[in-house]
């Protein structure tokens, strides 16, 4: 529930700090006193999008925070820990929004910087806003479907057929598209078919045209290789005597004594030896390469052949030698890509069938959904119409088959009324007045309300445009649901505010320079007085505190 609310220089609030309380709470005050200027802000501080006119005259920037427990609310407890923004053990949530007076804007949740989205998230799993110009939203078909939806509780099941759609939908645009250009894919493909015919034969191997280069230089120059490798190993070691091994042999024999004289010849000595055994290493590598390599002209030839096939190709696809693998591979992707399911026309309509059907079958269940639910909430509205001086009136839902797709299913929803007996249905577009306009909205937001499993409930003068015993059962009614959750209501009429558990004004406070919003918790004297008020009359006479006194002890 929300339990503590602080506002400064919110519209024409300088500071005001408010402990929220359980049950049915009513907000009262004069015309013009800012009744609500409360739920404008419980608004903004859970997602709402905001101006900067809200930013109090001469001020340059407004605060709001709110405090949530969230201790009987599992789901917006588990939101915040999944999003890391509270401790398992810990069951309160502090929300903050800044707004400056040039309309930017900033939040909190815990501390914890957020923006907007996460704000609604969150406000979703904790409250439910009713406005006094709810009933304007009834006009509109798409509006009567997401109050049914949201009554029945549709929330996986719409979200489930909208993916569903949007995967036919998006292979039915494909599938079109693609049977458009039919004639230019299979083109591309015979011709990316006939380009790789040859480079699939040649089957080369990645830097290959490199290697062959190097082969062919080789090849080339296999004789001169042989001749400089066996002169090479014969000064190096085999001339006897004469080699460059044996002259340092013979150094080395000198030296040793040397060093043994003066310490300083040992460095060139172990430089003359390890110089020694790197050409004895040498050596070996050269008569082994000496050894292995032969005069092959089969071999130079089918390099020769090879290198000049790679040659022409690459000038046939207007590329170089060194990139014709890549140029090859590039052909195959296309090849494969175009050549894939994705564009087997067949393969398409075969998939865009069985989502078709996928659609379909989650559609049809959102339907029965909406079927169940639309009986229920018919004949809880129509019930509840009685109740507010529409007797004999009918409320009905109409639920129609439509042949095209959508992300909202395959039903149209209308809400249909008789508001006399004996009169057919008709669409409430057509046939409310404003007044019954209003009382139809309250009925449907009564009943639904009763579904609603959000722990806090704000009803902002939906109560409008009625009197006498009809507004003592909206009272009544409201005081119902703030039996087991908490409900803030915004109301003019005596009826309805003497029915809260709990009772607040608001008063506009005046002086040379400024105007501001308080708000009091009354009293039971208090409330009396206040009930009295708003029951009229220039002046409050006893009988007036006496039927208020009444009101209050009757209901309370």
């Amino acid at each position: 529930m929300l339990s503590h609310i602080h506002l400064r220089n919110f519209a024409i609030i300088e500071n005001l700090d408010l402990e929220l309380k359980s049950g049915m709470t009513a907000l009262t005050g004069e015309t013009g006193a800012g009744k609500s200027i409360l739920i404008d802000a419980i608004g903004l501080v859970l997602g709402d999008r905001a101006e900067g006119n809200i930013v109090r005259h001469g001020a340059d920037k407004a605060e709001i925070t709110l405090i949530i427990e969230t201790e009987d609310t599992p789901l917006a407890q588990q939101w915040l820990i999944k999003q890391d923004l509270i401790e398992d053990d810990d069951n309160q949530c502090i929300l903050r929004r800044v707004i400056t007076a040039k309309g930017k804007s900033r939040a909190w949740i815990n501390g914890r910087p957020c923006n907007l989205g996460m704000l609604k998230q969150l406000g979703e799993q904790l409250v439910d806003i009713h406005g006094q110009h709810e009933h304007q939203s009834l006009m509109k078909k798409g509006m009567q479907r997401q109050m049914l939806d949201d009554y029945a509780k549709n929330e996986n099941l719409l979200k489930n057929t909208a993916d569903k759609y949007r995967l036919w939908r998006d292979l039915s645009n494909k599938l079109e598209q693609l049977s458009s250009q039919n004639n230019n894919h299979q083109a591309k493909l015979d011709l990316l078919r006939f380009q790789t015919q040859e480079l699939n034969e040649l089957q080369l191997t990645k830097g290959e045209a490199s290697q062959l280069d190097d082969e062919h230089s080789k090849l080339s120059n296999v004789g001169e290789l042989i001749t400089s490798t066996s002169q090479s190993v014969i000064q190096l070691y085999d001339a006897d005597e004469q080699s460059i091994y044996s002259n340092i042999s013979d150094v080395l024999n000198i030296l040793e004594d040397g060093k043994t004289l003066d310490p300083k010849l040992a460095e060139p000595f172990e430089m003359l030896q390890n110089a020694q055994i790197q050409v004895q290493e040498a050596a070996d590598a050269l008569r082994q390469y000496h050894e292995s390599i032969e005069l092959d002209p089969e071999r130079l030839e089918w390099v020769n052949k090879r290198l000049s096939t790679l040659h022409d190709l690459s000038r046939k696809h207007l590329t170089t030698p060194d990139k014709l693998y890549h140029k090859w591979k590039t052909l195959l992707n296309e090849l494969n890509e175009l050549d894939s399911d994705e564009h087997d026309l067949d393969a398409l309509q075969e998939k865009l069938e069985e989502y078709k059907a996928g659609y379909l079958k989650t559609a049809k269940r959102l339907t029965l959904s909406r079927e169940k639910a639309a009986k229920t909430l018919s004949k809880g509205v129509t019930i509840a119409m009685q109740q507010l001086g529409m007797e004999g009136g009918v409320f009905s839902i109409k639920r129609q088959k439509i042949d095209t797709f959508s992300e909202f299913g395959i039903d149209s929803i209308e809400f249909q009324v008789s508001a006399n007996p004996g009169h057919p249905l008709e669409s409430l577009i057509k046939v409310a007045s404003g007044g019954e306009l209003s009382r139809i909205s309250l009925a449907i937001q009564m009943i639904a309300a009763q579904r609603i499993t959000l722990p806090a409930l704000i009803f902002d003068e939906v109560d409008s445009g009625i009197g006498g015993g009809i507004a003592e059962v909206v009272g009544q009614q409201l005081r119902n649901l703030g039996n087991n959750r908490q409900v803030l209501c915004v109301t003019h009429l005596p009826q309805v505010a003497s029915q809260a558990h709990n009772h607040y004004k608001v008063t506009k406070i005046k002086n040379k320079n400024s105007t501001s919003t308080g708000m009091l918790v009354l009293n039971k004297e208090e409330r009396i007085q206040e009930i009295a008020r708003m029951m009229g009359g220039i002046e409050i006479t006893d009988s007036t505190l006496n039927l208020a006194k009444e009101m209050l002890e009757t209901k309370n």
